[in-house]
């Protein structure tokens, strides 16, 4: 079991290091670097047009997601309150 463990925290010291070494490749895509490159006010409008595009897109699927988690919890709260106002429905003839 610790062989396991060991192997594991090995792999991920190992990934650690991988990423550290290989930080100054991925600084950043090759359009943003580029503007960050020259300091002009034009340029660094665009870096930050492509960050804040950037922002959005990861922020998009966790939107869509609360989205619809939103829309099934609303749902399930009105056919719960529609059937515990209906006289003859199921749920309350067994709580009677």
């Amino acid at each position: 079991m610790s062989r396991k463990i060991a192997r594991q925290a090995l792999l991920v010291v190992a990934m650690v290091l991988a990423v550290a070494a290989w930080s100054g490749a991925c600084v950043a895509c090759p359009n943003c670097k580029d503007s960050l490159a020259g300091s002009s006010g034009e340029t660094m409008n665009v870096a930050r047009g492509y960050a804040l595009s950037i922002l959005i897109m990861l922020g998009m699927p966790f939107t869509l997601a609360g989205s619809f988690g939103l829309y099934v919890w609303r749902e399930m709260r009105r056919m719960r309150r529609e059937s515990a106002a209906a006289p003859d429905s199921p749920a309350s003839l067994q709580k009677s």
